[in-house]
């Protein structure tokens, strides 16, 4: 690929790491990663997705942004209040770099169209604020044979984790069988969430992501890194892959998506 003179400037940085170049920042330039989720830890990752120049990034959000987002959510701002987050999104991230293709999908994933947006993409990117939209990624990556990238966060708290099933590795059903009973974990809402802790894991989940796209260092596949922000301590757990899973294991029993389809 030949690079222009405007493209050699911004991704200067990154073409000056021997094991991205100038071979790396094309393969990024080709990719395709989907977000779930524009909030806390969507924002994050969507701007350093949107500034390292991959090509094609996909917003799944069906929220619009409130006076409560702006302390976390730092692709919104004061005057995007009250308009669609993917639309607030696809805004900045084109302000940040025009190159970059946004596709906002403007609606809830669910059983009905998640084997469809996910599909599209590379790589899945989950930052959603709930168990069932977190199980139904992973299933639904689990199916399309998409490597999923997942973050979670909670008052000082936060998890990363990738999960390569293609490659014969656990599933998030693996570490979490099944989602806890409604009202068991607070949400940040509820709880509470600090804003940069966001900044940090969301950083942290998309540089997971770029990592993938590019085939470089030590994947997060196989582990699960937990992250205390109130003592800056951060434990990396090596996550193996379970025979009873339901999902990925020797004797599946979820063998669509019919489970997460309403009641």
């Amino acid at each position: 690929m030949d690079f222009s003179e405007d493209q050699i400037q911004r991704y200067a940085r990154h073409i000056l790491l021997p094991e991205v170049g100038g071979e790396g920042q094309a393969r990024l330039l080709n990719s395709k990663v989907l977000v779930i989720g524009a909030g806390g830890l969507g924002s994050p990752a969507l701007l350093y997705l949107a500034a390292a120049g991959v090509g094609t990034i996909g917003i799944v959000d069906d929220d619009v942004v409130d006076l409560s987002n702006l302390q976390r959510q730092v692709v919104h701002w004061t005057g995007s209040i009250g308009r669609p987050k993917v639309e607030s999104a696809a805004e900045t991230l084109a302000a940040i770099n025009p190159e970059v293709d946004v596709i906002a999908h403007d609606e809830r994933i669910s059983a009905a169209n998640a084997l469809e947006l996910i599909s599209a993409y590379d790589v899945v990117a989950d930052g959603s604020d709930n168990f069932p939209t977190r199980f139904l990624v992973n299933d639904a990556c689990y199916f399309a044979g998409k490597t999923l990238v997942s973050a979670a966060i909670l008052r000082f708290d936060g998890q990363v984790s990738t999960f390569k099933t293609a490659g014969g590795g656990p599933c998030y059903r693996c570490l979490f069988r099944e989602p806890p009973p409604p009202g068991q974990i607070p949400s940040c809402a509820e709880a509470g969430v600090l804003g940069a802790l966001c900044g940090m894991v969301g950083s942290l989940q998309a540089t997971e992501v770029l990592k993938e796209l590019l085939g470089i260092g030590e994947s997060l596949a196989g582990y699960l890194l937990i992250c205390d922000g109130l003592n800056t301590t951060f434990r990396k757990i090596k996550v193996k892959r379970d025979p009873g899973c339901p999902l990925c294991g020797d004797a599946p029993v979820i063998k669509d998506l019919s489970i997460h389809e309403p009641r």
